[in-house]
């Protein structure tokens, strides 16, 4: 209370009426702050210390205020992206399982020879029972085995791409060592040196991730 009688006993025995050269005046940058306190009263000068003291608490308590809701931006958006990464990779193991299975079921499609994997135009006509209806023989068991594990596989890769998990098809690039894994090197004329030949295992990714490299041949110097 003393500190503010004094300032305003000080602020309105100041004061005086308003005209252009005090308009102009206000517009001049103020004065060093030891000669603006000339002529107070130790009362006044006591507050106008306080003052001081009390605005540099304000800047000081303002800027600590903008730091922390920075880095409490900062820790949603960190938190954010690292809920969406969980929830992106979260099957990462499991899908790496799967993975296992759709290369078994893709060698089970490779050990059938091509011509006998589907019905060929020139096959004789299927023989039929008494009953008149078609009889299968070895030929037609093996088309639909083959048919029945083509499908499985198709609907556990659609099944990974729904999530994500997404082939890495490498034949013709060039040899990427983030990618593929690369199995052996042959002198491939014609073909650029480092350039893929040969992919003896599927790669995948997750999302921008890779899951697994590619196992790959690649081609070298033919000389």
């Amino acid at each position: 209370m003393p500190c503010r009688a004094a300032l305003a006993r000080r602020y309105y025995s100041e004061k005086a009426p308003e005209s252009p050269a005090a308009d102009a005046a206000k517009e001049e940058p103020a004065k060093d702050e030891t000669k603006a306190a000339e002529g107070a009263s130790p009362a006044e000068k006591e507050c106008l210390e306080k003052l001081k003291t009390k605005e540099a608490e304000v800047v000081d308590l303002t800027s600590r205020l903008r730091y922390l809701q920075a880095d409490f931006l900062n820790l949603q958006r960190n938190a954010s992206r690292e809920k969406e990464q969980t929830r992106d990779f979260a099957i990462t193991k499991f899908a790496k399982d799967l993975l296992e299975t759709v290369d078994v079921l893709s060698l089970a499609l490779k050990s059938i020879p091509t011509h006998h994997a589907r019905p060929q135009a020139d096959a004789p006509p299927t023989p039929q029972s008494a009953d008149g209806k078609p009889e299968k023989g070895p030929v037609e068991y093996l088309h639909e085995l083959y048919n029945g594990v083509e499908m499985t596989q198709r609907q556990l890769q659609s099944t990974l791409s729904k999530y994500n998990v997404k082939p890495i098809e490498p034949l013709g690039d060039k040899f990427d060592p983030n990618m593929h894994e690369a199995l052996y090197q042959a002198p491939i004329p014609g073909k650029e040196p480092g350039t893929v030949i040969d992919v003896q295992k599927t790669g995948y990714m997750i999302k921008d991730r890779v899951l697994r490299a590619a196992q790959v041949g690649v081609a070298q110097e033919t000389s």
